[in-house]
Order: C-alpha cells, then sequence, then structure tokens
C-alpha cells in the first residue's frame, strides 16, 4: 500500500508540472503589414509599430511572407527595428 501511494503521488505531481510548463508556453505569430514572423513571447509593440499580433493557430492567407528573426522587435519593410 505504501508503494502505492508514493506512485500516486509522483503521478500528481509530475502531471501538475506538466501543467504548469505548458501554461507558461506561449507563441503569437506577429504581422507588420504582409511580412509575418513566429514569437516566443507577447510583447507590447510601440504604437508607432503597426504590427498585428495573432495566436500562434493563426494560418496565413496568400501573398504573406514569413521572415523569422531573433530578439524583441519587429520588421519595418526590409529593416529589422530592435527596441
Amino acid at each position: 500500500m505504501n508503494l502505492l501511494n508514493r506512485t500516486v503521488r509522483v503521478a500528481v505531481i509530475c502531471s501538475g508540472l506538466l501543467t504548469v510548463s505548458t501554461m507558461s508556453a506561449s507563441a503569437a505569430v506577429v504581422c507588420s503589414g504582409d511580412v509575418c514572423w513566429h514569437t516566443h513571447e507577447r510583447y507590447a509593440y510601440p504604437p508607432g509599430a503597426g504590427v498585428i499580433t495573432h495566436d500562434d493557430s493563426w494560418s496565413a492567407g496568400p501573398g504573406i511572407t514569413f521572415r523569422e528573426h531573433e530578439g524583441r522587435g519587429y520588421w519595418r519593410g526590409d529593416d529589422w527595428v530592435e527596441w
């Protein structure tokens, strides 16, 4: 009976840790005009950036180009603007 109690406790703890780790993971697709990129953080972009944030499940339509870039920033034309 002692082994069963330990097994149940470990299973509950692992389940809780898994739930917390998936809740903290967020992703989004951010677009500026017809250029989009993926981000792992939801930033509060400057008002002049003109970006729109979509959920990660959002699907791009025709004419949308994806350009990936590391770090905090946004695309303005062909330039990556960091802030």
